[in-house]
């Protein structure tokens, strides 16, 4: 069986920046479970997997326009310290990623800089911009069930757990 749309498919992945750094691995825990075609993963992982089959080995190297997008400079905002509402006695730091209300909803943001009463808001993915290199060994295929398609994510082992 190979990997096409509407597969569950099981991998074991390491990701690493262009410098080589490791940004995430799922060495040690479940393998990573999600559904092919279906938007579960960035979208150049899906096309690196397409076609592949369990016991394949596939390094993928994905620009950013294929991964989390390029950076952009519209989603920096500069807005006054004292629109936050601290939690508690939780104080602002910078490199903490805070709750903002956007006309989209809730977005997560990070606090790039803090400069008196002016806080700069980053709404880029934190790996905006960034080109991935991915090593993924296939671990399993297997055909979505019904409830999965609908649900939009793979159940069981390494998908979503519904408690």
């Amino acid at each position: 069986m190979t990997i096409t749309e509407n597969k569950v498919v099981l991998i074991h992945y390491t990701l690493k920046d262009a410098s080589g750094e490791i940004l995430d691995s799922s060495e040690g825990h479940d393998p990573l479970a999600f559904i092919q075609g279906i938007g579960n993963i960035i979208p150049g992982l899906e096309e690196a997997l397409a076609g592949k089959a369990v016991g394949d080995k596939v390094k993928a190297t994905i620009e950013p326009e294929k991964a989390y997008g390029v950076r952009v400079e519209e989603n920096v905002h500069i807005v006054p310290l004292s629109s936050f509402q601290a939690d508690g006695d939780e104080k602002l730091v910078e490199g903490m990623q805070v709750r903002v209300e956007t006309n989209e909803g809730v977005s997560i943001a990070d606090v790039a800089k803090i400069d008196g009463e002016e806080v700069t808001l980053d709404l880029n993915h934190p790996l905006a911009g960034e080109t991935l290199h991915f090593d993924v060994e296939i671990i399993d295929i297997r055909e979505a069930t019904k409830q999965e398609l609908e649900h939009g994510h793979a159940h069981g082992p390494g998908g979503h757990h519904h408690h």
